[in-house]
């Protein structure tokens, strides 16, 4: 059976190389001056969960076609083009998914990952994104292959909503075990991602806080995005990230604290008390568009450079058709000297619209979150 959420791929965006290539180097900048600094890399479709807002199990049930092994990119050409994009300027990358520990040997291709430097010689900051489940058993390994650090997805601490909303019957424990197993093997800190969805989940706030508070993880919470066209997004169903930190604040006293850096997501919050931190990334309310610095390669090898797009760069052409690293690294170079993305800013405009093909948009669960 064929996919029934197909991600639309432009190839007419693929640079046509014609005669000797140089591969340019240093960090390349998009037509709104944004620079190439991260890259999230997909190495699955697939994922032992189905949560509502991301793999619905009405859309991913067990008729769903998933990719065959022989279409994901293989570890070694994973290495070659992130040694590529490194060389233009990417100094973090993020392994995700699906849910990237399904993926068999991972730790083979992070070893790999952490051989790789910066131009100025620096290690890259290499990190994964995890839903926890198989984290326990796993983090050891994870930190011995050269992981620097993980971000778990949590969305509830009360159990039956947890199971509801995971669809896959995995408890909270399973996670809560993770997690402790990442920050005892040094992955640190653990960022805890939960995506608030107003009227299901949002009760579950100040218990999260309170768990998390003093505990040396860094609790983050996301808006309900309209990532994909299966989750069926309503914007009522968002809570703005500013209602988020009220709650919190009513209970803990909050004070403002500095981005790391400019290109940070996440705007953070400090428990006057000195007992930790949290962010709200607001994607939907506060558009972070400005700042970008990131680009998406998906399981097969497709560049897309908004978590938003309708279409992608087809690199796993280039790569199995024979292109070198000069060619790559042009190919990789003119595609986001040409990027202008910037959905998040347009939402709800007839502009924003237009940048989508009958209003379908590539699956969370494709490229990552």
């Amino acid at each position: 059976m064929s996919r029934r959420v197909i991600p639309v791929t432009d190839f007419s965006a693929i640079p046509v190389i014609s005669g000797p290539a140089q591969m340019p180097s240093g960090v390349l900048h998009d037509t709104l001056a944004r620079p190439l600094r991260d890259l999230r890399i997909s190495v699955t479709d697939r994922c032992n969960f189905r949560c509502v807002y991301c793999m619905p199990r009405a859309v991913f049930d067990k008729d769903y076609a998933f990719l065959p092994h022989s279409a994901l990119l293989s570890f070694e050409e994973i290495e070659r083009l992130a040694r590529l994009f490194v060389a233009h300027g990417v100094e973090k990358i993020r392994l995700t998914g699906g849910e990237p520990l399904l993926r068999k040997n991972l730790e083979v291709l992070i070893e790999r990952l952490a051989r790789l430097t910066t131009p100025a010689g620096q290690p890259l900051d290499l990190t994964l994104t995890t839903n926890g489940s198989l984290l326990a058993r796993k983090a050891r390994s994870l930190k011995d292959a050269g992981l620097t650090r993980v971000t778990v997805s949590l969305d509830a601490l009360n159990e039956p909503l947890f199971r509801r909303m995971n669809d896959a019957d995995f408890a909270v424990a399973d996670v809560l075990d993770g997690i402790a197993a990442a920050q005892a093997a040094g992955l640190a800190p653990v960022k805890v991602n939960m995506v608030v969805k107003h009227g299901t989940n949002d009760g579950e706030i100040l218990p999260m806080a309170r768990h998390f508070k003093g505990s040396g993880a860094v609790l983050r919470f996301i808006e309900y995005m309209d990532v994909g066209t299966s989750n069926g997004w309503n914007m009522a169903e968002v809570l703005p990230s500013a209602d988020v930190v009220t709650r919190i604040a009513e209970q803990f006293p909050l004070v403002p604290l500095d981005p790391h850096s400019a290109a940070e997501t996440a705007q953070r919050w400090g428990y006057v008390d000195g007992s930790g931190e949290i962010g709200v990334i607001s994607s939907v309310t506060r558009a972070f568009c400005a700042s970008c610095t990131r680009a998406r390669l998906s399981t097969e090898g497709k560049l897309y450079l908004c978590l938003f797009a309708s279409g992608g760069h087809d690199l796993r052409a280039l790569v199995r058709g024979g292109a070198s690293d000069a060619e790559l690294g042009t190919a990789v170079a003119e595609i986001w000297q040409g990027r202008s993305d910037r959905y998040s800013q347009l939402r709800g405009s007839a502009t924003a619209e237009s940048r989508t093909l009958d209003g379908r948009r590539v699956e969370m669960s494709y490229i990552g979150g």
